[in-house]
């Protein structure tokens, strides 16, 4: 399978890695000191699953690729419209946009730039990060792919994919409801990005703190309350089930959102807890917590601040 890796940062250069493992033609689009070193040293997976190091493809725009049947679509919020448009020709071509990155929004925004029937919406469970240029770090025993057409229907670009996946050793599976996985994982991403990032550390403190503990349930409740308002198929009870969730992970474990803000890089705050103040409010759903969240952490919203 022809793949492009748009953004192969811990979710895109981790699973386009085992793709490539694989045997799959897979063509990374990357930039920087990440490109140069993939370019000179290829791509390395410092893994609890299994460590990888192999030569890759790069590039440093998709206009450089000439076709693709797949494209993996990991980039940050903020870059997602730029990088729809380096997507024109690959598209129109026949490829399909598989897109993995967070929040609830994703495939509507690519749509609007490339046309909602491209684009297969999906979610990515995996804690991994660049750790280093050409090095991406993942850790724990979970990295898992999980994507559907928006009519639920077993799609041959869907199949395909799956298969690909699955024959690369990649833990991956169709949705029967995409918007009801993506609302999910919402629940439990943006308040644990909020709160990660606000306490500077992982997630273990934070549960365990009585107070903090407070916050933490009640923007995952915020965040179901407005999916449930947005027409999603969710109840309050799965509220609950997030919050055991949350319960089981590694205490150590930090949202990609924290690591951004000690790199003092841009956030995807706009698209998590202020997706959730914004949908919250066209809703009328009041969300305090993902508000003050919002409100603690915009200083920080562009990267470092300038004083």
């Amino acid at each position: 399978m022809k793949i492009t890796v748009m953004g192969p940062g811990g979710v895109g250069g981790y699973f386009g890695a085992r793709l490539a493992a694989a045997n799959h033609d897979v063509t990374f689009v990357a930039r920087g000191a990440h490109l140069e070193a993939m370019r000179q040293a290829g791509l390395r997976l410092d893994s609890d699953i299994g460590a990888l190091a192999l030569p890759v493809k790069v590039a440093v725009h998709a206009r450089e690729i000439a076709a693709a049947d797949a494209i993996i679509f990991a980039v940050k919020l903020r870059d997602t419209e730029a990088a729809a448009e380096q997507l024109r020709g690959l598209v129109a071509a026949g490829a399909t946009v598989f897109t993995f990155q967070n929040g609830v929004e994703s495939a509507e925004r690519i749509g609007r730039v490339l046309g909602r029937q491209n684009v297969v919406a999906g979610a990515a469970r995996i804690n991994a990060q660049i750790s280093a240029p050409g090095v991406i770090t993942q850790r724990g025993k979970f990295a898992n792919l999980e994507f559907g057409e928006a009519d639920a229907s077993p799609s041959a670009r869907a199949t395909a994919f799956l298969e690909a996946c699955k024959g690369a050793g990649i833990s991956a599976s169709l949705s029967a409801d995409i918007a009801r996985t993506l609302w999910l994982k919402f629940a439990m991403l943006a308040p644990m990005a909020g709160l990660t990032a606000l306490t500077r550390g992982p997630i273990g403190p934070v549960r365990a703190n009585p107070e903090a503990r407070q916050l933490l349930e009640a923007a995952v409740r915020e965040v179901v309350a407005v999916g449930m308002a947005e027409g999603v198929r969710l109840e309050p009870a799965d509220g609950e089930a997030v919050i055991k969730a949350v319960d089981t992970l590694e205490p150590a474990m930090m949202a990609s959102m924290a690591h951004d803000l000690l790199a003092q890089k841009p956030l995807e705050l706009a698209g998590l807890s202020g997706a959730v103040v914004r949908l919250g409010r066209a809703r009328g759903i009041a969300v305090p917590t993902h508000t003050f969240i919002t409100q603690a952490l915009s200083p920080f919203a562009d990267g470092k601040p300038k004083l």
